[in-house]
């Protein structure tokens, strides 16, 4: 059932690989639970799950991970209900841990901007992989994009005659992001070294394209030579610079959510905190005492 199960998230859902991966690795994680118990998830009841949560707790596994292992728990068991294979949902009964959502990690405007400029100065002296790695960074910036959605770029995606570029995300939603003048530049540049393919970043992988994984070791080293710590520095935390560099400035938050292909407001509203500098510019501009 927890093949059948896969088979119609791909197939109804249209979610991804690295998605039926991830829900895969955590019905397993499940399904040793219940066998622990004398059980399986299949026959699983409420106990079960809530036994599950503990489980998790006890190990000291994070409340995000215990909230992701808990979706994939109640989307499965809401499917064998939806198939007739049960006659009851235990997951719907139980409550998801609570959390404390973190703010995001993010760089500064100066610091992206001396991670571009390192990366433009690579490209120009012409070291090996800087030309895709300029363009990579350009593109990551300039639209705020998920990791997958940048090495998976068809090269169809950014044209040279527009500022904008279409974006299929997560469960194959359509959305445009811009495509700033350096990134059009650095794109241009790109396809002339690299010929024909109809990937924008083609490699010998499995997929065709560009892994996430050989791009974050890329972008690593980048932020070395840009003198950042490669801790700070990720393709996630660049999207999260591009949401909140866009908020500080005054942006629309629900233009930012269409940006990042947010579905809930409430995820985008995380890029509406700032600075103590910031604060305390406002202060002195418009407090009456400032």
């Amino acid at each position: 059932m927890i093949d059948a199960f896969l088979e119609m998230m791909a197939v109804e859902k249209a979610a991804s690989p690295h998605t039926l991966d991830a829900y895969r690795r955590d019905l397993a994680a499940f399904a040793a639970h219940c066998a622990g118990g004398g059980t399986t998830p299949d026959r699983a009841g409420t106990g079960d799950v809530t036994g599950f949560l503990r489980a998790m707790a006890g190990e000291g596994a994070a409340v995000a991970t215990q909230n992701r292992r808990l979706s994939a728990v109640r989307r499965y068991l809401r499917f064998l209900y939806a198939e007739g294979v049960r006659d009851d949902d235990p997951g719907a009964q139980v409550d998801s841990p609570k959390k404390t959502r973190p703010l995001p990690k993010i760089l500064t405007v100066e610091e992206v901007d001396r991670l571009l400029t390192a990366a433009e100065a690579a490209a120009v002296r012409g070291e090996p992989g800087a030309v895709r790695r300029a363009a990579l960074v350009e593109l990551l910036y300039a639209g705020g994009l998920r990791v997958t959605e940048l090495v998976g770029l068809p090269d169809a995606a950014p044209r040279a005659d527009s500022d904008m570029m279409m974006i299929r995300g997560k469960g194959e939603k359509e959305r445009v992001v811009p495509l700033s003048r350096h990134a059009k530049r650095a794109v241009t540049r790109w396809r002339a070294v690299r010929g024909p393919s109809r990937h924008m970043f083609p490699a010998a992988s499995r997929t065709g394209y560009l892994t996430r994984q050989a791009f974050a070791r890329e972008l690593k080293a980048l932020a070395g030579a840009a003198g950042l710590r490669a801790d700070r520095v990720s393709p996630h935390v660049l999207r999260h610079a591009f949401a909140t560099h866009l908020v500080a400035r005054g942006a629309d938050l629900r233009i930012v959510q269409a940006l990042l292909g947010h579905q809930d407001i409430a995820t985008t509203e995380i890029y509406t905190h700032v600075g103590n500098d910031h604060l305390a510019a406002v202060v002195s501009d418009c407090h009456p005492l400032g």
